[in-house]
């Protein structure tokens, strides 16, 4: 146990609350994707005063990005003295909306008990504060290392991550030979390494009809009960079947180690936006189902599309006028790095360190900017490790523990000292 970068560590945690308290002030909702410029900044500021090499890069083109809501990614990069390998430490900046349901106010970032309340709190400002508390106590023991450490900012990941992850990916940020080791710092519990992903495939049905007047429904032709039809196709045939598939992928919770769909929206008829209560009188031409499935890592991804694909083909044949179109709007395919890789590796000799028990290792059910650097950055050498309880995301009075997040940053003190050094001891 390397007792003085823990020292470093539990001396910095005054300074490590107060910086999630900053982060968390910043009201990076996405959508619309507010205070993105701002909190990039502050973060630039607080590492450049490390001595690290930042940089502020915009994902102009990509989904939501505009002038009023530029999409403002940070990276930085401290220098060892020497040659060696990066370990690059990556978060998103960016959070859901607050909801309803607070007890205090979401963005303020209360300190009362032990934690550190606020949207974002958990996922993951208190994870990108212990990054770079866990990166400043191992430059202030070890000064003279070899290597890199690199710590970014990124924006839109509880949107995709097109802005943010997938934009510096595409420019080569996240490939060898600039970066070696990727940790993320989600909240998956401090004694857990979460080492990849389900899949996911989104898409979008429409059913097709015909406009008539509402009193002679007869002349038309319904899009929204064709849509009903595929809705009943689903409950009893494709939900039974996908709840049978199971995957041998350490998937949490329980209920996702088998594969599953939802339906996000259904869209269908005339808009009532201008006189609420008063739809015009129409039979519906049209009607849209975005889905959202995720499956295993067992399964292919055309396998996955021809069940659905199968069941509209079916109703086409059996079923009058019926006529539809699918499009697709996202698939990444399941993502799990080995056990025995490198960053897995080197957190697990952090936990075992600090907590004195074997890690858990995990798949998440979601996806989350993995997905970004393994396909286009060809890295595959990266997990997600950071504190905070993964069922407090997106909820209500969301908080983060503070010995948590001092306990998660030793974790990672210890990957850079296993990663950059070859070694845990002082």
């Amino acid at each position: 146990m390397n007792e003085a970068l823990y020292k470093c560590v539990d001396d910095r945690t005054d300074e490590l609350v107060a910086l999630t308290v900053d982060l968390i002030r910043f009201p990076t909702v996405n959508p619309p994707g507010d205070a993105y410029t701002p909190c990039a900044e502050f973060i630039a500021g607080l590492l450049a005063r490390r001595g690290f090499e930042t940089k502020l890069i915009r994902g102009e083109g990509a989904p939501g990005d505009s002038e009023t809501y530029p999409r403002t990614n940070v990276v930085a990069r401290r220098e060892g003295r020497g040659p060696g390998p990066t370990v690059h430490f990556n978060s998103h900046i960016d959070v859901v909306e607050a909801g309803e349901g607070w007890t205090l106010d979401p963005f303020a970032g209360v300190v009362r008990d032990g934690r550190v309340y606020g949207r974002g709190a958990c996922d993951m400002k208190g994870g990108m504060a212990a990054s770079i508390i866990a990166a400043d106590a191992f430059l202030a023991v070890y000064p003279d290392f070899a290597g890199a450490i690199e710590i970014s900012g990124t924006v839109d990941e509880e949107s995709g991550g097109f802005g943010g992850v997938a934009h510096l990916a595409g420019m080569g940020l996240f490939s060898k030979p600039r970066v070696d080791h990727v940790i993320i710092p989600e909240p998956l519990n401090k004694d857990r390494i979460c080492l990849g992903h389900r899949g996911v495939w989104w898409a979008e049905i429409e059913t097709k009809g015909r406009i008539a007047h509402g009193s002679m429904p007869f002349l038309g032709d319904s899009a929204i009960r064709h849509m009903g039809a595929v809705l009943h196709a689903f409950e009893e045939e494709l939900f039974p079947a996908l709840d049978r598939k199971q995957t041998s992928m350490p998937v949490v919770p329980e209920g996702a180690r088998r594969s599953t769909m939802n339906i996000n929206s259904v869209h269908g008829g005339q808009t009532e936006d201008f006189f609420p209560g008063l739809p015009s009188p129409n039979v519906a031409d049209a009607c849209r189902m975005v889905i959202d499935r995720r499956f295993l890592i067992e399964e292919d991804i055309s396998e996955v599309k021809g069940e659905v694909r199968s069941i509209l083909e079916r109703l086409k044949r059996e079923r009058p006028r019926f006529d539809y179109a699918m499009r697709d709007l996202m698939e990444v395919l399941p993502l799990m790095t080995q056990e025995d890789a490198p960053v897995p590796r080197a957190v697990a000799e952090g936990i075992r360190n600090v907590f004195g028990k074997e890690p858990e290792y995990v798949i998440s059910p979601g996806t989350y900017d993995q997905k970004h650097i393994a396909r286009l950055g060809h890295l595959h050498d990266c997990v997600a490790y950071g504190p905070g309880i993964l069922d407090l995301a997106h909820q209500p009075d969301e908080w983060v523990g503070i010995d948590d997040m001092v306990e998660s940053a030793k974790v990672m003190a210890t990957g850079l000292d296993v990663l950059l050094r070859g070694s845990t001891g002082p």
